[in-house]
């Protein structure tokens, strides 16, 4: 079992996503207390954080508190938007200290929808451009995409244009959107159904599977993922017990959290995943309960593919 820590370096960002469910902030964290909380992911005997914001990138403290969470035992990776990794010598700073995983946004196939989401011209452009200079330094990239309005019916021309573009990939991930708060709450045109997105999700995670890739997909219900429920980061944390940790820099502080279920339907009870499954994010305020649906399949071979380490 590995527990991961989340620590928000800044909650700025210098793009304005649609799809964004983190509110800006003015908040900064300064060095002493990063460390403080790196001292705390190692009491609690974390196996690594992760930097997120905001976007991190954003930080003068990033390779400090990197070489401090190194020094201190922790894997480090980031969460971020590439931007500022598509110049190299950043992307070269970072690696040198330490941090060698990285989680890059990327949001489309189609540059004009990752730019329309990011209301950033070009950040698409910037985006590939990080993901390849850390390519180069030979840096561990997960590439995360929000599942959207805007994205929902070429999730696999996403998946297919990875395997291909970018071979050293070896993972992705798929969050569905959270509507709750943020830029999120106001576009509400981001909102999709989750019937509009499930044949091309499925796609593109046999894509990945056909390529020898791992993905995972967050905030998705087990019925229409059925397959590839062993892949579900709710699931996954439900059968193995796990924990995280998140730091944050607004009046909600440190969250620990250890419970990974959300909102369940009358329909559910009878689904023989019930136990094993999240339910639905959101329900009733973004997503419909009416597009839950049981299903009747054996839960012991997810089980055990979790259990035995399989990604």
């Amino acid at each position: 079992m590995a527990n991961l820590g989340y620590m928000q370096l800044v909650r700025h960002c210098n793009q304005y996503c649609r799809i964004c469910s983190n509110p800006e902030t003015p908040y900064v964290l300064d060095l002493d207390t990063a460390k403080r909380e790196v001292d705390d992911f190692v009491t609690r005997g974390y196996d690594g954080v992760i930097l997120t914001g905001g976007e991190p990138s954003l930080s003068a403290i990033v390779v400090d508190v990197v070489r401090y969470a190194i020094d201190r035992g922790l894997s480090v990776r980031m969460i971020t938007n590439g931007s500022r990794i598509a110049d190299a010598s950043v992307a070269r700073a970072y690696v040198d200290a330490g941090l060698r995983h990285f989680h890059v946004s990327l949001y489309s196939s189609r540059a004009h929808v990752h730019d329309h989401i990011t209301c950033v011209k070009g950040s698409w452009d910037l985006a590939c451009r990080a993901i390849a200079n850390l390519g180069d330094l030979s840096a561990n990239v997960d590439l995360n995409t929000v599942i959207n309005r805007f994205n929902c019916d070429h999730l696999d021309e996403l998946a297919r244009m990875v395997v291909h573009r970018f071979p050293f990939v070896h993972h992705m991930v798929f969050n569905n959107l959270d509507p709750s708060m943020g830029r999120a709450e106001t576009n509400r045109e981001a909102l999709h159904r989750l019937t509009d997105m499930e044949e091309s999700l499925n796609k593109a995670l046999t894509i990945l599977s056909s390529a020898r890739k791992t993905f995972r997909v967050e905030r998705v219900p087990l019925c229409f993922m059925t397959d590839f429920a062993y892949a579900s980061t709710e699931t996954r944390k439900i059968i193995k017990k796990e924990e995280r940790t998140v730091h944050f820099l607004d009046e909600k502080g440190t969250v620990r959290q250890t419970s990974f279920r959300h909102h369940k339907a009358q329909v559910c009870g009878v689904c023989s995943l019930d136990t094993v499954c999240a339910g639905l994010f959101d329900m009733g305020a973004g997503y419909d309960e009416a597009e839950l649906a049981p299903v009747f399949v054996d839960k012991e071979p997810i089980i055990r593919r979790v259990m035995g380490g399989q990604r």
